[in-house]
């Protein structure tokens, strides 16, 4: 029972992290922009070098897992991204800066992987369903990185001292918790080839719940790009409230993913993505129609607390989706999942903006509200899918799996 507790504790202290350092050098992009005289348009293309980084890398991330086991690849990814920090601050060019970024994205894609997997591992072995906890670290984790890159912002810190202090903590705090990062045997023989990429793209259910975080990731990463403007130029807010939307954004879903625990052992997995998606829907569509400052705070919490959930529920089920016999197994379809879903980041925020060039920021966000609703038949399709998945009881080369309470576990045969 200790041991399940300190893994626990373990995997979430690893989430917080990750979310630190994610959120630490995000808000220095003005610093580092002013540094290397980067126009607008150029800086948009720079920092896409980060989502390309971050979704060529997840692509893979699930196999070095299963080849390696999780707590490896953890750490070797945690000291990766912790280290590019102090580069940020030497670059002098946006060439060098988009080529830092992808190396930042690509250790982000692996380490999110890496870190899922293990989430994963503990979720099955004390047979509760804390994935959305474990996510809520991260998201509380990068609220502190934000906050402390404002700090070290407003104090006058340089980007190289600022950046040294963060990946000194971010390493010691690695070698201290990596020990007890749970780990699964790798695949091996029989094992390895029992699932072949081949074959895992050729099921449907991951498909769908790749769709699932893709558009979770659209209206996420659209509502962290584009929110604060929404709130200045059609709200007539100022630029210190119309920030404030996002960040009530932020605070509703981390909320919700540390109470997601006992959400999910209330209403089910399938049910939290259907009922999520249309809070999340109806709070955009509520913010972008009635023009009341007050209901756009309230529309943009909604989103956050609908679409929280989303992200870590389905990486549970994509884990659960190729669960072997002896209980392990998932670490590629979690890697699949997930490339799918930052991809989502990648051209999310672009396809929202040429809208919003189109036509307003106001429709540009009601669409955001319609696209997020269209979680629903994705979530009762794959929820379709995944049931005509189950083998039968005879089968010996698939293992049953079936959710009670919210939770992966095995079918009793």
């Amino acid at each position: 029972m200790r041991s399940q507790r300190v893994s626990v504790f373990t995997v979430f202290i690893v989430f917080v992290l990750n979310g630190v350092i994610a959120g630490s050098w995000a808000p220095r992009i003005p610093t580092l922009a002013g540094k290397i005289h980067a126009e607008p348009g150029v800086l948009g293309i720079v920092l896409l070098g980060a989502s390309v980084g971050l979704t060529v890398a997840a692509s893979f991330a699930g196999r070095l897992c299963a080849r390696l086991g999780a707590p490896a690849i953890v750490f070797a990814s945690a000291v990766s991204a912790a280290c590019a920090l102090p580069v940020l601050a030497l670059v002098t060019t946006p060439l060098q800066l988009g080529l830092v970024l992808v190396w930042i994205g690509a250790s982000f894609g692996v380490f999110d992987v890496s870190m899922n997997v293990a989430a994963v591992t503990v979720i099955r072995r004390v047979e509760r369903p804390l994935m959305p906890v474990f996510h809520a670290g991260f998201s509380f984790g990068g609220l502190a990185g934000s906050l402390g890159a404002a700090f070290a912002a407003g104090q006058g810190v340089g980007l190289l001292p600022y950046f040294a202090v963060v990946t000194v903590a971010s390493l010691a705090v690695t070698v201290g918790v990596i020990r007890f990062v749970p780990r699964e045997e790798p695949a091996t023989g029989a094992q390895e080839r029992g699932g072949p990429d081949r074959r895992m793209l050729r099921r449907p259910v991951l498909w769908l719940l790749g769709s699932i975080a893709f558009v979770s990731a659209i209206v996420e990463g659209s509502n962290g790009d584009w929110s604060a403007l929404f709130a200045v130029r059609e709200r007539g807010m100022s630029e210190g409230t119309g920030a404030l939307v996002f960040s009530v954004f932020s605070v509703a879903m981390a909320v919700v993913r540390l109470l997601g625990e006992r959400i999910q052992r209330r209403f089910g997995p399938f049910g939290i993505l259907v009922t999520g998606s249309l809070f999340a829907g109806i709070g955009l569509l509520t913010a972008a129609i009635v023009p009341v400052a007050w209901l756009t705070y309230a529309g943009y919490a909604m989103a956050g607390g609908g679409v929280g959930l989303v992200f870590p529920i389905v990486l549970d089920l994509a884990g659960a989706v190729s669960r072997r016999s002896d209980g392990s197994g998932g670490e590629r379809e979690i890697g699949f999942v997930t490339s799918i879903a930052y991809s989502g980041f990648l051209i999310g925020p672009p396809v929202i903006g040429g809208v919003a060039q189109l036509t307003n920021l106001s429709f540009a966000v009601g669409f955001i509200g319609v696209v997020a609703m269209l979680i629903v038949p994705a979530s009762l399709a794959s929820a379709a899918a995944r049931r005509r998945e189950e083998p039968s009881a005879g089968d010996p080369d698939r293992h049953a799996t079936t959710f009670r309470a919210g939770l992966s576990v095995p079918a009793e045969d």
